[in-house]
């Protein structure tokens, strides 16, 4: 049954995802119109990383009233759980993304820049590293004898046992909370790492890829959701 953060999550995402859209229409446009000037290339650029940040206000905000409804997200389709790292993208596969860009489009990358987005690749690597150890040690805790003695404490009737249960629970959920947010933190420390990297006509055109592969993984799952489902 979903609870009300879920319900107003969903409600925020489903539109979010459709104005992505309209913004990746505008991205298109912008990446074959060369006419475009700087200026008109960095306020299409600013309404993108906007449109990010608005993401990660609500996220935050839903995820200090349900952190666990972010660990089984009712908004996404499976195809979209499965490529999700801590709740959202994994920051550094967006590297590979630029790789790509620059073997099969026209990005063409300056000595300087693929020095900055190799540094960028190795602290992201280190972040990543740091809060997956961070996890392992927080799912360790969650197996530890005290842990497992709360739950068995837990099965017995009584409202001391009980509130004792749902404070440990409490500060499990808050280890969690902490953790996403950490992990949000990187995605948008290498999103912006990226950006202030890349000229505004290569912005544009990894803002469209990035959003491209965001919308048609969701196309593509939902569809095949729905046949599996008929």
């Amino acid at each position: 049954m979903r609870n009300l953060v879920e319900e107003k999550f969903l409600e925020f995402y489903e539109s979010w995802v459709i104005q992505l859209e309209l913004y990746l229409h505008q991205l298109l446009i912008a990446h074959n119109n060369n006419t475009m000037s700087e200026t008109e290339l960095r306020a299409l650029i600013s309404k993108l990383t906007t449109h990010h940040k608005a993401y990660y206000t609500a996220k935050w905000a839903a995820i200090g009233e349900d952190v666990l409804a972010f660990f089984g997200p009712i908004w996404l389709n499976p195809l979209e759980k499965a490529c999700f790292w801590l709740t959202g993208w994994k920051p550094s596969t967006v590297f590979r993304m630029v790789d790509r860009l620059r073997k099969y489009s026209r990005v063409v990358l300056v000595e300087a820049q693929v020095r900055k987005l190799e540094e960028l690749r190795v602290k992201t690597k280190f972040d990543e590293q740091k809060i997956e150890r961070e996890m392992e040690r927080y799912q360790v805790a969650m197996a530890d004898r005290k842990m497992v003695e709360l739950a068995r404490l837990g099965c017995h009737v009584g409202g001391e046992s009980v509130v004792v249960v749902e404070a440990a629970v409490r500060g499990l959920a808050t280890g969690l909370e902490k953790m996403v947010k950490a992990a949000d933190c990187v995605r948008l420390k290498t999103l912006k790492g990226i950006l202030d990297i890349l000229a505004p006509p290569q912005c544009v055109e990894f803002l469209a890829a990035a959003a491209t592969f965001q919308v048609q993984l969701r196309r593509w799952g939902n569809r095949r959701h729905n046949v599996t489902h008929f």
